[in-house]
């Protein structure tokens, strides 16, 4: 009997490398097989809690912050787009040309969480394809319940939810609470509250962490 185990993915919809963790860690739970138990949550981070609703510039915004050139950006957005095609996970660098505040993302997502694990993971990737494949506005109130729509939830109370404000100091406090445990990078996955493993890693090591965790061998 294999052990069950619990994952908390802490993760901003608009962070790439979120995306082609997320990717890696799927991968790896389908490469374990049906024998792992596995309880999947996604836990909110915000990479830039001071984003205004209409956005920036990501070009503007990501030479700011690590203080790269148009061509370094280039490239640098190249290697990304690749690792997460060689992952299945399509990522359209000109349609992806603003970054958004995600805060209502994340209220949503917690939302999607109180019917299910299932129904929150079926709405975190689709607003994952949603910016990064569509460069769709993840702050609109209208796309999140569209998106919200297409993962199969039920998009007028999506709606409800956003334009009533709930779920925000719920937030918040989740937020305030991996700070606290010293999360300061996205993705950061967290297996059984112990055991931490950071950025967008390879499926092979997700793999060995599930398999040590669960007691699964490898075949």
């Amino acid at each position: 009997m294999s052990q069950p185990v619990k994952i908390d993915f802490v993760s901003d919809v608009v962070c790439p490398w979120c995306a082609i963790g997320l990717q890696a860690l799927l991968r790896a739970i389908d490469r374990v097989g049906d024998g792992l138990q596995v309880e999947l949550r996604f836990q909110p981070f915000e990479l830039n809690t001071d984003m205004p609703a209409a956005g920036e510039g990501i070009a503007e915004h990501l030479g700011r912050k690590y203080d790269m050139d148009a061509g370094q950006l280039r490239r640098n957005g190249e290697a990304i787009r690749q690792r997460a095609a060689a992952l299945g996970f399509a990522m359209d660098l000109e349609k992806r040309d603003r970054i958004y505040n995600t805060f209502d993302a994340h209220r949503l997502l917690h939302w999607a969480g109180t019917l299910g694990a299932d129904a929150q993971r079926a709405l975190k990737l689709a607003l994952l394809r949603a910016y990064h494949g569509a460069g769709r506005d993840v702050s609109d109130a209208q796309v999140l319940a569209a998106v919200a729509g297409e993962a199969g939830l039920d998009a007028q109370r999506a709606a409800r939810v956003l334009a009533a404000g709930v779920y925000a100091d719920t937030v918040r406090a989740q937020e305030r609470f991996y700070r606290e445990q010293g999360i300061g990078a996205v993705p950061s996955v967290i297996f059984n509250e112990r055991h931490l493993v950071q950025g967008g890693q390879p499926p092979e090591l997700f793999e060995r962490a599930l398999r040590q965790l669960s007691g699964i061998a490898a075949a």
